[in-house]
């Protein structure tokens, strides 16, 4: 498999403990003064500007460059941000065409996520500053991407039981992340994808049975999840899989089921004699954290709860206390009555090219959308904000209490320490910046010998760019192939 591309321009008894210590004055003022000092000097840059030499020689696809310059910045391997820094180091050396390296990278990424736990010395510290004084913990798909990776980097191998793991993992990673989550609303519980993926594999295998039972389960999380929370459908070249694997496995009833609900017939035409490509189109480049600040008014309801309302977008979170917070922590939010909290926000980096599809032998095969990576990034991000307005008012409610402490002994260091707290009320910019946008597929059979691929591209603007691609064809092999366009001009690898 050839990789192308075009380049473009808490638990809450823990925390109550550790806050109720910040509230004990010795010590506190200077540390508070050090954080400020480390904070002001590190300025109020987002990650993607603080990145940004490397994120532009990503665009520009110059990904020799993009290496050196994670390989120069020592800190950040070793430091707070190394799991992003093993992610990118993962994704350079994919786009490299070094798959092995790639994985290891990856592997290393993995471990770490793996491994991480709570430092109460990074914890009091972002208490009382921002999170982003903790090590970076990936959103929930970017945990999974970890792994298509993976499996993509297997496929280059021809390793298709590596692959196989993979994509296996995906689905076992996703039940376990949202069981720490104790209401389960995530809308993103089921990777399409995976399965899709998981059947192609299999398919190239020559194991139907289990190319069919993946088949359907994707079908089935595209109509319901996909479709709901991402306006993701089922590709139509899914459909076509599903029926010729249930043609195969000669499930009768399963077929006669999907013609019906798909509203066709099916007409069985042999395996490729000279093999057949999948192809995956990367498309553009994933969405990038940005911060906004959102003020909060305080109710009280006749429950008992307290209620912080935002009128302008119609964010209400009620918050109840019980029997794990401190009376430091009971006072602070009860003093509250305006607050303002800052929480990160996505925003969206509109890829150059809106569709594309693949030319052989004057018949068209269109790339059909399969993960919409920016959508997905929206809705979790929206669903972990809603999951985590408790944390986020436990930290201004720490902050306050300190403000507090500050100006029963003195008014003027209490303004100072005010003046802090609200310099370093900041959101987490931090993410994995050299995600697709999007990724399309399909299917296409060859020719004997050399297949000179047409692949055409239209812009958002209509505009019309085309690239060839060649792939050897020859007996019943399934190739892959991978190929990333990233967001404005075109030029070939």
């Amino acid at each position: 498999m050839t990789n192308n591309y075009y380049p473009s321009n808490k638990k809450k008894q823990g925390i109550s403990n550790r806050n109720s210590r910040l509230y004990r004055p010795y010590g506190l003022y200077r540390l508070y003064g050090l954080i400020l000092l480390l904070f002001l000097f590190s300025g109020c840059a987002t990650w993607y500007q603080r990145t940004a030499e490397f994120q532009s020689a990503v665009t520009d696809g110059n990904f020799e460059r993009a290496n050196k310059l994670l390989d120069k910045d020592k800190k950040q391997a070793t430091g707070k941000n190394r799991v992003l820094y093993y992610l990118n180091k993962g994704y350079v050396e994919f786009m490299l065409g070094q798959p092995q390296n790639s994985n290891q990278y990856f592997e290393t990424a993995e471990n770490l996520i793996d491994e991480q736990h709570r430092n109460l010395g990074t914890e009091a510290v972002a208490l009382i500053t921002n999170p982003e004084a903790r090590p970076y913990h990936p959103e929930d798909f970017e945990v999974i991407m970890i792994n298509f990776y993976k499996a993509l980097n297997y496929l280059d191998l021809n390793d298709m039981e590596g692959a196989l793991v993979e994509v296996r993992k995906i689905n076992i990673k996703l039940n376990q992340l949202n069981d720490k989550y104790p209401d389960h609303k995530n809308r993103y519980q089921r990777d399409a994808f995976a399965h899709l993926l998981m059947g192609l594999i299999y398919d190239a295998s020559g194991d139907d049975n289990n190319a069919f039972i993946a088949y359907r389960n994707a079908y089935e999380v595209y109509q319901s999840d996909y479709a709901k929370n991402f306006g993701v459908q089922a590709p139509e070249q899914l459909k076509q899989d599903l029926m010729r694997s249930a043609y195969n496995c000669g499930f009768t009833a399963e077929l006669k089921q999907y013609e019906k609900e798909f509203n066709t017939t099916y007409k069985h035409t042999p395996s490729p004699a000279n093999g057949q490509l999948v192809f995956f189109w990367l498309n553009g480049m994933g969405p990038v954290k940005a911060e906004w600040s959102i003020n909060f008014a305080k109710q009280k309801r006749g429950d008992g709860a307290i209620v912080f309302h935002n009128d302008e977008f119609g964010f209400a979170f009620p918050f109840f206390f019980d029997s794990h917070y401190t009376d430091s922590e009971r006072q602070s939010i009860a003093d509250l009555q305006m607050l303002r909290v800052a929480f990160p926000k996505y925003m969206e980096r509109p890829p150059l090219y809106a569709n594309g599809s693949l030319v052989l032998d004057a018949k068209t095969y269109p790339l059909e959308i399969a993960e919409d990576i920016n959508e997905i990034a929206f809705k979790t991000l929206r669903d972990r904000m809603v999951r985590e307005f408790s944390n986020s008012l436990l930290r201004v409610a720490a902050k306050k209490g300190i403000e507090y402490t500050a100006r029963k002994q003195n008014e003027w260091l209490g303004l100072a320490v005010g003046l802090a707290n609200s310099l370093t009320e900041k959101a987490d910019t931090r993410n994995w910046q050299t995600l697709p946008y999007s990724i399309s597929y399909t299917r296409v059979p060859l020719d004997a010998g050399t297949n000179n691929i047409s692949l055409q591209l239209t812009s958002r603007n209509g505009s019309r760019n085309t690239d060839q691609i060649t792939i050897e064809g020859g007996g019943k092999k399934t190739r892959f192939h991978v190929f990333q366009t990233m967001d404005s001009r075109a030029r070939s690898n």
